[in-house]
């Protein structure tokens, strides 16, 4: 299931010519820095998936159906938590993100760890590349980490010191 979810995410961010923002990179290396870290914390072959997955719906033409029908209920159901459900006309970008946040609250611990590594890995190019949206960005974390309190201690407690020590300007 791993390795299948590896290659769907890599085709499917591939098929739209996806790229990292600020370097340029091929999408695959986010989504596989996102399941490596999800990997260094749990063997759960659902999670790993799932990790892998994780920005298909929200980026691609993938959709839930796809998700499910491909690899089950249950990584369709972390990837369902995982992916931002606010729209431009929800509002401004803190009204959309405090919808995000609603929404990936009612996930379990598995979807906060996963989102967990998500923010590691999205962080630190973030801020070495654009520090005046680091500001709005990282203000953001600060709030999402107490939604994410039950993910993976290690992780947890990675994401929390990045965001802490850019707030004491470190």
């Amino acid at each position: 299931m791993i390795t299948n979810a590896r290659d769907f995410a890599f085709a499917a961010h591939a098929s739209i010519g996806q790229v990292r923002k600020y370097t340029g990179d091929d999408y695959s290396v986010h989504v596989e820095a996102v399941a490596s870290l999800v990997r260094g914390v749990t063997d759960d072959e659902a999670m790993i998936a799932a990790a892998y997955l994780h920005d298909t719906v929200e980026d691609t033409p993938t959709t839930f159906d796809d998700i499910a029908d491909r690899f089950g209920a249950d990584v369709a159901y972390l990837v369902i938590y995982l992916t931002d459900v606010s729209k431009p006309h929800d509002g401004n970008r803190a009204t959309r993100k405090a919808i995000d946040r609603a929404h990936i609250a009612r996930g379990d611990a598995r979807v906060h760890t996963i989102k967990l590594a998500d923010l590691i890995d999205n962080t630190s190019t973030i801020v070495e590349h654009d520090p005046k949206f680091a500001a709005v960005y990282m203000e953001e974390k600060r709030l999402l980490l107490p939604v994410l309190a039950d993910g993976h201690p290690v992780l947890l407690r990675r994401a929390t010191d990045i965001v802490e020590r850019w707030f004491a300007g470190e």
